[in-house]
């Protein structure tokens, strides 16, 4: 008799009772149902090699065959002014900030890939104030530093040295406050500011017995540890070695190797000594023209972590409104160091807003804030990232320009790509 168990025994090609049929038939089912995995459509692909790619390593070197340099004779004795671009463009006027020079501060932000194409469409004077150059010999014993107001007034003489009529001004900390003087003193000759980590007040009794000690330690000693660490505080704030490793020990190099210490007493000296802005905002539209104030269009920016936040904030608060940005990266104290990109976006919609670009590439984000930067922009700016493509009909029907001048050169950033 076969076993009970045998009956339901499925095989290839009996099956022992009519139920196992039924088994056997759902089996086949469910096994049919099981949905076949899709052949891969790519094609194969073959790695043959890698190729390494080592980071360039950030450098300070005047070795650049795009900048020339020259001496310009002033009434407080000769500074170097280092040209970069066809002189027969608009000029762009730079100025930097303690303990650095035009290398330090804007060489690596001039040559940042979404900066370039400015070079085709402008012509940038590097300023240095009188002393801090690179390779500079120590001034003599007995020479009397400018004053900030004296180093604003040096500015005319480069201006008229390379025939400029106007400018653009470009400023950091110290060099900020001088192109701010100058353009108090002369508003015709500036068309438009950006000015980063700025300073508008005297110097509290903080930053003033900081600054003498520093004064005296670089005459006598030179760059101390003390006088770095300050340094370092100045232009990157609070834990910079976390951010940015590489960029910090390249910066405390410079300091302590390349930077002339009895030349940046006397820059601090002078910084130090320097008198209020005394800007007045004034809401009255009646008023607004004989107050003191800057009439030019300005750019106010700050780094988040920059122990100068509060600085550009007053500093805002003393502007118009009209015609004034305030704008506060994050996740950076240096910002043309740290985040440059941020800094060209900004930077090249700001000339925009001043007509020296009519279009703007579709490819370009007009929203800053999406980018991690907090603004306050003005009216004109604002009607400019609202809109990516103007033509020149469509530029010259805007009320906002009625009265406004149009500069129109070729386009610097037709080509750029936020990034």
């Amino acid at each position: 008799m076969m076993h009970p168990v045998d009956s339901w025994t499925v095989s290839d090609h009996t099956v022992g009772s009519p139920t196992a049929g039924i088994v056997a038939s759902m089996a086949s089912r469910a096994v049919g149902s099981v949905p076949k995995m899709p052949s891969d459509s790519m094609d194969d692909i073959e790695l043959k090699k890698i190729d390494l790619q080592i980071p360039t390593v950030r450098s300070m070197s005047r070795d650049d065959s795009s900048v020339s340099e020259e001496r310009v004779e002033t009434a407080r004795g000769s500074i170097l002014v280092a040209v970069q671009g066809d002189r027969t463009k608009p000029a762009i006027l730079t100025y930097h900030d303690l303990g650095l020079n035009y290398i330090s501060s804007f060489q690596a932000f001039f040559n940042y890939i979404d900066m370039r194409a400015l070079l085709d469409n402008f012509c940038v004077y590097h300023v240095n104030a009188p002393g801090q150059e690179e390779g500079a010999l120590p001034l003599p014993d007995d020479y009397e530093y400018p004053t900030m107001d004296e180093l604003a007034e040096q500015l005319m003489f480069v201006l008229s040295h390379f025939g400029l009529h106007h400018v653009i001004g470009l400023g950091v900390g110290a060099g900020g406050n001088i192109l701010a003087r100058f353009a108090l003193a002369n508003p015709e000759k500036v068309e438009a500011l950006c000015l980063i980590n700025v300073v508008s007040t005297q110097a509290g009794w903080i930053e003033w017995g900081y600054q003498k000690m520093n004064a005296r330690y670089l005459r006598s000693k030179g760059m101390t540890q003390g006088v770095l660490d300050y340094l370092m505080w100045h232009h990157f704030g609070r834990g910079t070695e976390e951010r940015n490793h590489d960029l910090v020990q390249v910066y405390r190099n410079y300091f302590e190797r390349q930077v002339n210490p009895s030349n940046l007493a006397l820059f601090i000296d002078a910084y130090v000594r320097r008198t209020d802005l005394k800007l007045v905002r004034e809401l009255e539209p009646n008023r607004r023209k004989d107050s003191t104030t800057l009439l030019m269009p300005v750019m106010n920016i700050t780094g988040s972590l920059s122990p100068h936040v509060d600085d550009t904030v007053t500093l805002n608060g003393r502007l118009d409104p009209t015609n004034s940005s305030w704008m506060k990266i994050s996740d950076c104290g240096m910002v043309l160091e740290e985040q440059p990109g941020k800094v060209a976006e900004a930077f090249r919609l700001f000339l925009q807003g001043q007509g020296y670009a009519v279009k703007l590439s579709r490819k370009l984000s007009t929203s800053l804030s999406a980018e991690g930067m907090t603004t306050v922009p003005s009216a004109r700016f604002i009607d400019f990232t609202r809109s990516t493509s103007l033509d020149d009909s469509d530029l010259l029907s805007l009320t906002h320009w009625s009265n406004a001048s149009i500069h129109i050169t070729e386009n610097p950033i037709s080509e750029a790509v936020a990034c």
